[in-house]
């Protein structure tokens, strides 16, 4: 694992109800709290921050206490230089789609633009996507590169973890599957929230041991543990490395489990006013995010 993430156990990046103005990270004064379903049902949340400005770069804790005004996703956009997204790499997901298990991870690209907050952040659907209303939730569980990689063996290449946390991709089907490639339905200005913590990959080192599950207005429609992932967390930063730099602050997703709405019967698509919630646990807790329209 990164060096990093030996000097915290779950990291937020908020402002302060203090100064709305400020940007700081820290860690939840309640090392049980569920960070961001508390915030949605309007509860405090108290943090002690961090002298540094940056999970990349956390400095010390301080001895002072803060209240979340608003949370923001762990990164910011300037400190993510690419999102590299994995499809299709749960077995019950591909058994669903009625699709082969792939031989190779299949990757494709999120641009720094596409990155976004954790609800009251809105999550929103492009026009593009409104014209027949085919917006997708993913729920995903994202691992955060914390040292340049390049070249990574399978077995050296958790030393380059910093943490992992939740996704949810949101897509535009119609445009997916109208395409070869899947960058431009994947990749429209918001479409990847993440949050609501980092989890610190010293504190929880076996990423197959989380459990996620996607709630549409409160409903699972996903529920799968990521022991059915079919590359593992080492498999792909070593796929994704090869001949490539991933640099510090690379967001990997690692694909979606079954249940999206694109393989329901009737389809279960996003519509703006439905809120999702990827739930990950242990420790990361749960991703809020609300739908709006472009308008």
């Amino acid at each position: 694992m990164s060096k990093i993430a030996s000097t915290f156990s779950r990291l937020v990046r908020f402002t302060p109800k203090s100064n709305p103005a400020k940007t700081l990270i820290g860690e939840p004064t309640d090392p049980q709290i569920d960070v961001g379903l508390a915030l949605y049902q309007g509860k405090d949340v108290s943090v002690r921050p961090f002298s540094g400005n940056s999970v990349l770069s956390p400095g010390q804790k301080t001895e002072t206490t803060e209240n979340i005004g608003r949370l923001l996703s762990p990164l910011a956009q300037s400190e993510v230089g690419s999102i590299r997204c994995i499809g299709l790499n749960y077995a019950s997901h591909a058994a669903e789609m009625k699709l082969g298990i792939p031989d190779v991870p299949t990757l494709f690209m999120k641009p720094s633009t596409s990155l976004a907050d954790p609800w009251p952040a809105p999550t929103v659907l492009p026009k593009l996507t409104q014209v027949d209303n085919t917006g997708d939730y993913e729920s995903e569980m994202a691992v955060v590169i914390g040292r340049d990689a390049k070249d990574v063996s399978e077995a050296d290449a958790l030393d380059y973890v910093l943490g992992y946390t939740a996704a949810n991709d949101v897509s535009s089907r119609t445009s997916q599957m109208n395409q070869s490639q899947w960058c431009f339905s994947k990749g429209f200005d918001g479409a990847c929230p993440i949050g609501p913590v980092l989890v610190s990959a010293a504190y929880f080192p076996d990423a197959s041991k989380f459990h996620i599950r996607g709630l549409k207005n409160g409903k699972a429609v996903q529920d799968c543990p990521l022991t059915d992932l079919i590359f593992s967390v080492p498999k792909l930063i070593s796929f994704l490395s090869q001949g490539t730099t991933l640099p510090a602050g690379t967001i990997i997703l690692t694909g979606t489990p079954p249940g999206v709405g694109a393989a329901k019967n009737p389809k279960g698509f996003l519509k703006a006013g439905d809120d999702f919630a990827v739930e990950l646990l242990p420790h990361v807790g749960t991703l809020v995010t609300k739908m709006e329209n472009q308008v």
